[in-house]
């Protein structure tokens, strides 16, 4: 989860309780417009007063795979393009590009009826490497940190027998080195080198959902928190970096229909927005797509 680069929403998610079973699969195509005209210079609201607005578009398409009934397979990879609505002349200009190649192994590790309703516990590990040699110390343009990323997430979800759904998330994120395109920067101090360290970062959500229409249409509302263990701040009147100490909150909500009239048919929308944070953008994101899913 970024911040400056934030990663569009996916048909099925590291976060969700969605298992297929196995030799099923899932493609989905997915697109996302952000926009953002004020940033927190640390924890003070800022205007974006030289760039004005930036745009921010993702085209993503994502796989799941069913390896076993308690075993998915998650794959995509994000082509991006940044703009603002003021380039300053021309001398800051967007950018466009793949972003990073992730991969998630999702499990069910429990699975019982409880009371009135059904708890699930799962698990996921996911894997991220940048695909292009895209500059990731260019925000607020970049199109991501430019950093390996290793998660491991827990989720639970308890879900009654009329539809309703609770679903808790936490997870943790160890992320490596990008190069910049320079041989000095401040992080709390002076280094002489290019190469910058992504701070680490805790990740957690909390969503209330319910399925209708005989599990056709599914309904979520959601807040979400991303929280750096480490790093600094950006400097007044300087642009961010990936070593900044990123904090967010988030809200969401999303709506998913799937057509009874074509087997495996599927339609999304969200739409997010960042009500609070640290070192990182103010956007809104409004996506949507559609899902297919289909068995071997």
């Amino acid at each position: 989860m970024m911040c400056w680069a934030l990663q569009v929403s996916q048909a099925q998610t590291p976060t969700d309780a969605v298992m297929m079973k196995q030799r099923e699969f899932c493609f989905a195509a997915m697109y996302d417009y952000g926009s953002f005209n004020h940033y927190y210079e640390g924890d003070f609201l800022r205007t974006n007063a030289t760039i004005a607005t930036v745009y921010r578009k993702t085209f993503l398409p994502m796989l799941a795979i069913g390896l076993h009934d308690r075993i998915n397979l998650i794959v995509g990879a994000p082509y991006i393009q940044t703009r603002s609505s003021n380039p300053n002349g021309g001398r800051l200009e967007g950018a466009k590009g793949l972003q990073d190649f992730g991969v998630t192994l999702k499990a069910e590790v429990f699975n019982r009826e409880l009371g009135s309703g059904k708890l699930h516990v799962l698990t996921a590990l996911g894997y991220s490497t940048p695909m292009t040699n895209y500059l990731s110390d260019y925000m607020p343009y970049s199109l991501g940190f430019g950093a390996n990323e290793f998660s491991a997430r827990a989720i639970a979800q308890y879900k009654l027998t009329m539809g309703l759904y609770a679903r808790v998330s936490l997870a943790h994120q160890w992320r490596g080195q990008t190069k910049a395109e320079r041989d000095y920067y401040y992080n709390n101090g002076s280094y002489y080198t290019p190469w910058m360290d992504v701070p680490n970062a805790w990740n957690y959500q909390t969503v209330l959902g319910a399925s209708l229409l005989k599990n056709s249409l599914r309904l979520e509302a959601s807040f979400s928190s991303f929280r750096c263990t480490s790093g600094d701040d950006i400097r007044s009147y300087n642009a961010p970096q990936p070593t900044n100490k990123v904090v967010s909150d988030q809200i969401g909500f999303m709506v998913q229909y799937y057509f009874p009239q074509v087997k495996g048919l599927g339609v999304l929308a969200y739409y997010n927005n960042v009500i609070n944070g640290r070192n990182c953008a103010k956007i809104e994101n409004l996506g949507g797509g559609l899902t297919y899913q289909f068995k071997l």
